[in-house]
């Protein structure tokens, strides 16, 4: 079995505007680094990568909230224009096609990864999801792709237990708004404290396993973090499945925000991730991009999981 690579070309559709960090180039920028390192081979592509269906979205969703939005992104179609919803965030003709695009990377890949066809898959997608709550908008997000992914692999394919790790620099909160309380999950991150959403220093859930940092923390200490916190909890829950929330702006050179890791704290992190899967969960990973915003250390990074992920 082999790494799938998902992604697509309607996740470029998904425009901002110039000088937006959440832009179209972080694709090109992880595809041309693949190409370039020649890592591209390990990976297979799947001929079809098909959009998300209500039924998914409802999965995390509120039936209200998903009304809402598509109405406001029906709007953006007609006038042709970009419409916000907070000054960070805002919709053009194509978002919802990337958006629903998306959904459908997550969910595909985990159906194949749970039915053996790969043994794990990254998702080069955006709009990015994590901050998407079950009822709001926000931080770059729309739907909660991870999370519509791991209520996917729980209540459409049976699996009973699936941990969803987040490593973006940037606390879940749309995540943790989604799943705290499901014991069926459990959820660990780590996340710069005191930036935006400002969350996550009290968890909402003993299903939450939150760890905060100080800015400026470094690779190492984060390490340590991990096996402190993450893994005796990861450990004791064994899960059938893991999801990963694929945030790469912890690195030192990504200025939104200040942690300081580097390309092999991700190698090193995904290697752990790896391990585990192994223990409990026939190896089953669902890695889903989230943030990283300097297009260069984007793509190094990128790399970095995937190598892990792929064995190579």
């Amino acid at each position: 079995m082999s790494t799938a690579f998902y992604t697509h070309s309607d996740c470029r559709g998904h425009d901002m505007g110039p000088g937006h960090p959440e832009c179209p180039q972080r694709l090109d920028a992880i595809e041309d680094h693949l190409l370039a390192t020649g890592l591209d081979i390990a990976l297979h592509r799947p001929d079809e990568v098909p959009l998300g269906r209500h039924e998914d979205l409802m999965l995390a969703h509120s039936e209200r909230y998903l009304i809402e939005l598509d109405e406001f992104l029906r709007q953006a179609v007609e006038t042709g224009e970009h419409r916000a919803i907070d000054p960070d965030t805002s919709v053009c003709p194509g978002t919802r096609q990337a958006m629903l695009r998306s959904v459908g990377a997550a969910i595909a890949a985990t159906d194949a990864v749970i039915d053996g066809t790969y043994a794990n898959a990254f998702c080069a997608i955006r709009p990015p999801g994590h901050h998407a709550t079950r009822s709001e908008a926000m931080g770059f997000c729309f739907y909660n792709n991870i999370a519509i992914a791991a209520r996917h692999a729980l209540d459409v394919r049976g699996l009973e237990r699936v941990a969803i790790i987040d490593f973006d620099v940037h606390h879940g909160n749309g995540t943790e708004d989604i799943v705290a309380g499901d014991d069926r999950i459990l959820m660990a991150s780590f996340f710069q404290d005191q930036i935006y959403p400002y969350s996550g220093g009290v968890p909402l859930g003993d299903n939450m396993v939150n760890v905060p940092v100080p800015a400026y923390t470094r690779g190492m200490e984060v390490r340590e973090l991990i096996d402190l916190h993450w893994m005796p909890r990861l450990e004791a829950f064994r899960p059938q499945m893991i999801f990963i929330s694929a945030g790469f702006d912890a690195h030192r050179e990504d200025d939104l925000g200040q942690l300081g890791l580097v390309e092999a704290d991700y190698g090193w992190i995904t290697q752990r991730l790896v391990d585990l899967a192994e223990r409990h969960a026939k190896g089953r990973i669902v890695s889903c991009l989230e943030g990283g915003y300097v297009l260069s250390s984007l793509a190094r990074s990128v790399a970095a999981h995937l190598r892990v992920l792929a064995g190579v």
